[in-house]
């Protein structure tokens, strides 16, 4: 499997500014709210919201966030507020809602589903916080998925960060926006960190819950797409290539429409 960046990011930059900044207008909205986690998606994400001048609102929301995660966060966070006067930021703790929560809910005799579980439920809590402010704002909620984690392997917490108004990067590579933030600048300590969704409160990796790297998956999907099979691969690429068909097959559920029940009326 191979695959070859060549994108333009000054035109995809101006593309995308250009398209949330009209669709923005047209919804009559006064601009974006956008989850920080000290990743490379939600800077990209943000940076391309504030260029588009209208108001952008960076949220943190750590829930016993590991340190550097935090820290990443705050560098960015104040980066972004020193080039662009329409960025702000606010930090909504939401640990001891987390707490109260577990404290309410029924445990469940199978630690790794609780787990998991749980671990989904802080991304719906942020999920409500953003739309909370986005409610008193009178902004939209701006995703920050990218193309492999939202339409190849289903890498994201359904009503939790994928519960978004518009998402800007979705058509993005991961590489891809690696590139894009290279030229937008956001701080290193980003661009080299390893990437992780940060919903278990340790520093574990997306690798290490997804079994391959980003570039890894990337070319997988990329193979699938030109029609390639397993038979096509031998070693790691056909363990990369399986990992990748299982993950999409099992998280259908999330890339497509919720299904309706239609009923015939005479």
């Amino acid at each position: 499997m191979s695959k070859k960046n060549s994108l333009d990011v000054e035109k995809v930059n101006n593309h995308i500014v250009t398209w949330l900044k009209n669709y923005a207008q047209n919804a009559k909205v006064n601009g974006f709210v956008v989850g920080i986690s000290g990743g490379i998606d939600s800077a990209v994400t943000s940076t391309l919201c504030a260029q588009t001048g209208m108001q952008v609102l960076c949220i943190e929301m750590p829930i016993h966030q590991v340190q550097n995660q935090v820290d990443r966060g705050r560098e960015h966070i104040k980066q972004l507020s020193a080039k662009y006067a329409n960025v702000s930021s606010i930090e909504v703790d939401l640990s001891t809602v987390f707490d109260d929560f577990k404290k309410q809910i029924p445990s469940c005799e199978d630690e790794h589903k609780q787990h998991l579980a749980l671990a989904n439920s802080r991304s719906r809590l942020r999920m409500t916080t953003l739309y909370y402010l986005a409610g008193i704002h009178g902004l939209l909620v701006a995703g920050t998925g990218n193309k492999v984690e939202d339409f190849g392997v289903g890498f994201y917490t359904k009503y939790g960060d994928g519960g978004v108004d518009l998402s800007p990067i979705a058509d993005l590579l991961k590489s891809d926006v690696y590139a894009l933030g290279a030229y937008l600048k956001v701080p290193q300590s980003i661009l080299e960190a390893s990437p992780t969704d940060g919903l278990f409160g340790d520093d574990r990796t997306d690798e290490d819950q997804l079994g391959a790297t980003y570039d890894e998956l990337e070319s997988a999907m990329l193979a699938t797409e030109k029609g390639a099979v397993e038979s096509d691969f031998e070693g790691r690429e056909k363990e990369v290539f399986a990992i990748y068909k299982r993950l999409h097959a099992a998280n259908q559920h999330k890339m497509k429409p919720i299904p309706v029940c239609t009923i015939q009326r005479e």
